[in-house]
Order: C-alpha cells, then sequence, then structure tokens
C-alpha cells in the first residue's frame, strides 16, 4: 500500500476514534460532558503530537530507535519541581502556584534545565551527542533519587498531591492551557516540518550529512531546542509518560518505511493520537477509572521495547 493510502486510513481511524470517545455512553447533561471531552480530546491531540514529534526527530539525531527524549531527564526534572513545591508549602501549594503558574514554572524550569545541557554540548569543548545522553540520563537518576528521598519526609497525605503529578492525566486539564500549549505546538510543528528535509540528511549520519554541505552542529542545536519545548510542554500539561516515544516510533518505522521525515511525523502523530485516544477510552469505560492511560500505555510500551531489544539481539547473534 503506498504511504499516502496509509496516512488517509490512519486519519480515518483516528476520526473514528474521536467520534466514538465524545459521543459513546452520554447521559444526563449532553452539552456539559461533550464540551469536557472536547477538552480532553484537544489536549490528547496536542500531547500526542509533541511526543511523536521529538521522538521521531530525537532518533533521527541520536540513530538510535530505541532511545526517547525522556532519557534526558525532562520527567526526573517535572517530578522533582513538584515534589520541591509540596515539600515546601504543603497542602498549601495549591494557594501558593495555581494551575497556570504551575504549568508555567514547570515549562521554564525544563527548558533552564535544557539550556545548561546544551552549554555543555555546545560549548567551547564541542562534546559529543553520547556525552550529551550520558550525561542527561546521569542527571536525571539523581533529580529521580532526590525526589525519593522527599517522598519519604512528605506527610503521606500530602504526597497523594505529589502522585496526582506522576502519572499522565487528562482530566485536570482547562482551556487556557490548552491554548497556550496548542500554539507552542502549531509554531514548533510549522518550524519541523519546514526544515524536514535536513532531518533526512542527518538520518544518514554525522559524516554523510556534513559531506553533504549541512551544518551538523547548527541543525543539531535547533532541533533539540523544539525537542526540549515539545516535551516540557507536553510533560507540563499533563504529566510523564515514558514508553508512548518507543511505541509510536517504532510503529511508525515498520508502516512508513522510509527516511522522509515529512510522511513519518504525521503518521507517527496520528497513531500517537489514537494510542491516547484509546487508552483513555479503556481507562474511562471498561476499567471505570480505577487505571490510568500512562500506565496502560507505559506497560504496552515495555513489553514492545523488551520485543525490540530482543529482535536487535538476534540480529546481532
Amino acid at each position: 500500500m503506498k504511504p499516502i493510502y496509509k496516512l488517509i486510513g490512519m486519519l480515518l481511524f483516528l476520526v473514528g476514534a474521536i467520534v466514538l470517545f465524545m459521543y459513546y455512553d452520554v447521559h444526563g447533561n449532553s452539552t456539559y460532558v461533550l464540551s469536557k471531552r472536547a477538552i480532553r480530546v484537544g489536549s490528547m491531540l496536542v500531547v500526542g503530537m509533541s511526543v511523536a514529534y521529538s521522538s521521531i526527530i530525537f532518533q533521527t539525531l541520536t540513530n538510535n530507535r530505541i532511545l526517547t527524549p525522556s532519557i534526558m531527564g525532562y520527567e526526573a526534572i517535572f517530578i522533582l519541581f513538584q515534589t520541591v513545591i509540596v515539600f515546601l508549602y504543603g497542602d498549601k501549594s495549591f494557594k501558593v502556584l495555581s494551575q497556570q503558574q504551575n504549568f508555567f514554572c514547570a515549562v521554564l524550569f525544563m527548558l533552564l534545565f535544557s539550556f545548561c545541557m546544551y552549554m555543555l554540548m555546545f560549548g567551547k569543548q564541542r562534546r559529543g551527542m553520547f556525552y550529551l545522553l550520558l550525561t542527561g540520563m546521569v542527571l536525571g537518576i539523581l533529580f529521580q533519587t532526590l525526589s525519593q528521598f522527599m517522598h519519604v519526609l512528605i506527610d503521606p497525605n500530602e504526597f497523594s498531591i505529589v502522585q496526582n503529578f506522576m502519572f499522565v492525566s487528562f482530566a485536570k486539564m482547562n482551556t487556557k492551557l490548552l491554548s497556550i500549549a496548542s500554539i507552542t505546538l502549531l509554531g514548533a510543528v510549522c518550524y519541523a516540518m519546514y526544515y524536514a528535509k535536513y532531518l533526512d540528511v542527518m538520518s544518514l549520519g554525522r559524516e554523510h550529512a556534513i559531506n553533504l554541505g549541512v551544518d551538523y552542529q547548527k541543525w543539531v542545536r535547533r532541533f533539540m531546542l523544539i525537542i526540549s519545548l515539545l516535551v516540557s510542554v507536553s510533560t507540563a500539561l499533563v504529566g510523564p509518560i515514558t514508553f508512548l516515544g518507543i511505541l509510536v516510533t517504532n510503529l511508525t518505522y515498520e508502516m512508513f518505511r522510509t527516511r522522509k521525515h515529512v510522511g513519518m511525523l504525521w503518521i507517527g502523530s496520528v497513531i500517537a493520537c489514537l494510542c491516547l485516544l484509546i487508552g483513555q477510552f479503556l481507562v474511562e469505560h471498561v476499567f471505570s477509572f480505577s487505571t490510568t492511560v500512562s500506565i496502560i500505555i507505559n506497560f504496552i510500551g515495555g513489553v514492545y521495547f523488551m520485543y525490540l531489544l530482543w529482535m536487535s539481539r538476534k540480529k546481532v547473534s
């Protein structure tokens, strides 16, 4: 099947999933129910596109199919930020920081962390990509350890506040945050699509890209900033979701066997949105909110991650 037909089929499937999610089991005040569901659908579309774009671009830059931006420690620093707020102010944290202020502070904190990381990589010494990944992974473990230490010290009743941020939730969304995230996503998507031709060349490897006339360091720096912005906004919007990127990117590679990033980014976005919609539908109508969408996706993504490791092991042997 031609890629364009695959994309059209996936888009029709996505529209069907949105309609099913919006109108399934609507009782009582339908206007109120549909308005709340529309906000959740919008947030899932924003997060799905952010995860797909950031993960595909990140794997192109690292030339690795099992790495996602979460290895850089963004999720760990988000949890640390929320833990510190609760640790300092307790159950009064909502009075100190509103939902909008919390969102902006979390995004700013993660972007500041990214800026410091990139200064190490793109400074005078010009360290390589794997140095950046290793540094991000070590700092992520450090932040996670600090968060766990403070979790022990926090009052159990106050820990429930932190726990709400540790899992993806589309129920706490409001239109103002969704509008801000949508504008940010639109700018990042337009930039990535316009310069996707450089990703096609960079996927050949650093040496080949430089030989073909691409300023490799400049475009790595620019695309890493786009990744930081997308991951920061999506994580601050709904919370961390680790294995969605691995699941989406590798399904995209299987369905769209080409190195043209314009098509891969769109198909990846559709697959990510479908995963979130189906997962949230199961949470609401099958499990009756007894679990979260992040647990479902992380379980499926974790199993798929183990499958990828097993297949790569077989290829090596």
